[in-house]
């Protein structure tokens, strides 16, 4: 008895900082700072962004005046990306190409394309954007308020996902829901500790004074989860740095079918932890905490006894999922499928550990890349 209403109590600590997250996690200034004299160079690492990468630029310079210039990298594309790059380049002066170099040894591709895009840039800022993100419109002023507001030189914004198919309503929330019910966002800028460093590569602002004199990407330079891995070394210098709850200045579709869904969690899931024991603590906590009392309340509607508690559980598990739901415009299919998605983690988990560690490496635009937890 005493250990099943210990098991809700946790229930209901997870819920609270569920709860916490989504009340107070921090947000960007709703009006662009005034009187802004600093510049800010968009950089777009592309490799096979044919689709994407037109739109990205044409909307970010219609929409953020403050930009001085866009950078792109080609990351020995073998699609229509370099024409299309071409195309935006001869008909505005600020679009640039940073000539692609070949990958050296121990980088990863991001890393390397994203280092190259900051040597060539002239902006006081930094702001790295994938080429599926979509910048709203004043989205750069805000972000420069945000950084005055918050006194950060290091800030990136958690974005607004588009969601459209079946497979991303049903599985896409699921990063929100993994990152905010154990990652305390609202304490992050409270407490400038290394280890509540975090960020999300779609969009990623860094003052280039600093970025230049710790040493930028080079820091994260075998990384394949290099965004986070570069906030936390950028407090572990002294630096300050935050993640904010972006999504009304920035939207990305991250992976649109289940093939790019699939192999896009390998390649960043299990690569995501430092140590193999915190790998299988993670999954052991979700399949405990998380699946668990789905199966117990199936159990318990024949049984009934103290078993009941888990219908409670299964009410906060929900009741976390219509918070996210809420805040961030998901589809009611994002709750109710909670269990399914589960299942769809833990498998996506262990065979990102299987593809990265036995299987040859995560096949990810053209590469293969493998990692060893320690």
């Amino acid at each position: 008895m005493l250990f099943w209403i210990l098991f809700a109590l946790l229930h209901c600590g997870l819920f609270a900082l569920m709860f916490y997250n989504m009340r107070f996690w921090p947000t960007l200034p709703a009006r662009p700072a005034e009187d802004v004299a600093e510049t800010v160079s968009l950089l777009i690492p592309a490799r096979n962004e044919e689709a994407h990468i037109a739109a990205a630029i044409e909307q970010a310079l219609q929409g953020s005046p403050e930009i001085l210039e866009v950078l792109v990298y080609n990351d020995h594309s073998t699609d229509r990306t370099a024409e299309e790059i071409a195309q935006l380049a001869a008909g505005d002066e600020r679009v640039l190409v940073v000539p692609a170099k070949p990958l050296p040894d121990g980088w990863c591709g991001k890393p390397f394309a994203c280092r190259q895009l900051a040597l060539a840039a002239r902006g006081d800022w930094l702001l790295f954007q994938d080429a599926d993100t979509r910048l709203q419109r004043n989205a750069v002023a805000r972000m420069l308020a945000a950084t005055k507001h918050y006194q950060v030189t290091f800030l990136s914004c958690w974005p607004g996902l588009v969601l459209k198919g079946f497979w991303e309503r049903l599985c896409m929330p699921m990063l929100n829901f993994v990152v905010f019910t154990l990652f305390p966002a609202p304490l992050s800028l409270k407490r400038q500790m290394p280890s509540l460093g975090l960020a999300h590569g779609a969009c990623i602002l860094m003052r280039r004074e600093e970025y230049v004199r710790i040493g930028g990407h080079e820091l994260v330079k075998p990384e394949l989860f290099e965004d986070t891995a570069l906030a936390r070394a950028w407090r572990a210098h002294g630096l300050r740095g935050i993640c904010l709850d972006g999504q009304d200045v920035v939207r990305v579709r991250m992976y649109d079918s289940w093939p790019n869904l699939w192999n896009g969690f390998q390649k960043i899931f299990y690569p995501a932890f430092r140590y193999e024991v915190s790998f299988w603590i993670f999954l052991l906590f979700h399949a405990t905490f998380f699946m668990t009392p789905f199966v117990l309340a199936l159990v318990a509607f024949f049984t009934g006894g103290w078993l009941r508690l888990s219908w409670f559980m299964v009410a906060t598990i929900l009741g976390s999922r219509w918070l996210q739901a809420n805040r961030f415009g998901y589809s009611r299919l994002a709750i109710l499928s909670h269990p399914l998605a589960e299942c769809g983690l833990i498998a996506v988990a262990l065979a990102s550990r299987h593809k990265c560690r036995r299987g040859g490496g995560v096949p990810w635009r053209g590469r293969n890349y493998t990692w060893k937890a320690s």
